[in-house]
């Protein structure tokens, strides 16, 4: 039996990838690297030993589901295929919905046909909007949410929630990241953007290592300790660890669950552990807020301790540590 995993090849994908084999799972991956690189793939090969099946396309592309199925026992999926940018988003919401909520939708439908009916989607804290309340807790109302991503995730979450009110057999595990950075600590596999980065970590490793001139620190007008964005970070492979535990644990009917540290920690604060831990000064200026952002967000992620045995254990500087790590030892990613 194996686990379908849609972006696999992605930031989050390849590092779940990595602990899913540490926990004795066999991966398939479906991804169409719109966004990611092959080369990650043959990264996490180097660290795991394992080998894996790729399959290239799009999660929309109902004609590779025949393959992928006839060749391969799937028993369950972990969905992170998906565009990502929420400035991005604002500028082409079509795109984000098209991509998103249509691929997301045949995913699901295709899924059922061959009676696979345990899945794991990655969502976002973006999905509660500008705040009711911090920390946030699963139980926080669905605010405004700003932006078209944010939309979307939140789109296929209530999608999915109705899906398994009508189908009784649907095991279904909603996991609302935070802000997740750092890379795995070989070095071997990070984040690697497309373009200028659209999150603060790989925009700062990139001023560090000479890519990038300067940092833009994006508002430093909101009503937080310094003026500039407060978020929950946690290291990506307590990220994967938790896609393991709650694979684990999964049941059926709906579990929602909050995967950060619980801490909020401000841009400003975030560019001084990291040049504290490099030892490399960042420079950066002020520019306008960015459009769909709020002023702070982190999380309490007690119901992932209690029903999954969960909880994020590397700090802000091993984030930190991790993220140079990779930078310094790939200046250009995966190219």
């Amino acid at each position: 039996m194996a686990i379908l995993v849609t972006g696999g090849a992605g930031y989050i994908g390849t590092h779940t990838l990595v602990e899913l084999s540490a926990a004795g799972y066999k991966s398939v991956i479906l991804d169409n690297l719109s966004n990611s690189s092959p080369l990650a793939l043959e990264r996490v090969k180097k660290i795991t030993g394992d080998d894996y099946k790729f399959y290239k396309a799009d999660i929309s592309d109902r004609a590779i589901y025949k393959k992928i199925f006839e060749e391969n026992d799937i028993e369950a999926c972990i969905h992170f295929a998906g565009l990502k940018s929420v400035s991005e988003s604002v500028s082409f919401p079509l795109y984000y919905f098209q991509n998103n909520i249509v691929g997301s939708l045949v995913l699901i439908e295709e899924l059922f046909k061959r009676n696979v009916k345990k899945m794991i989607f990655s969502s976002s804290a973006t999905v509660y909007g500008e705040p009711a309340f911090v920390p946030i807790t699963e139980r926080c109302p669905k605010g405004e949410i700003p932006s078209p991503y944010g939309k979307t995730k939140s789109m296929i979450e209530e999608m999915l929630i109705d899906i398994s009110k009508a189908d009784k057999e649907f095991a279904l595990v909603i996991l609302r990241y935070f802000n997740p950075i750092g890379a795995h600590e070989s070095g071997l596999i990070g984040e690697d953007p497309n373009e200028i980065p659209n999150n603060l970590m790989p925009y700062i490793t990139q001023v560090a290592v000479g890519k990038l001139p300067r940092l833009r620190v994006f508002g430093n007008d909101y009503k937080t300790k310094d003026g500039s964005g407060v978020r929950d970070y946690i290291h990506v492979t307590d990220l994967a660890d938790g896609h393991v535990m709650a694979l684990q644990k999964m049941k059926k009917g709906v579990s929602i669950y909050n995967l950060g540290t619980g801490n909020g920690t401000s841009v400003l604060e975030m560019v001084k552990a990291f040049e504290n831990v490099s030892g490399v000064n960042v420079p950066y200026y002020v520019t306008d807020r960015r459009p769909g952002d709020v002023g702070e967000c982190y999380c309490s992620a007690e119901k992932a301790k209690k029903e999954l045995g969960w909880r994020a254990v590397r700090d802000i500087q091993k984030m930190c540590e991790d993220a140079w790590n990779w930078q310094k030892n790939n200046p250009n990613g995966y190219s």
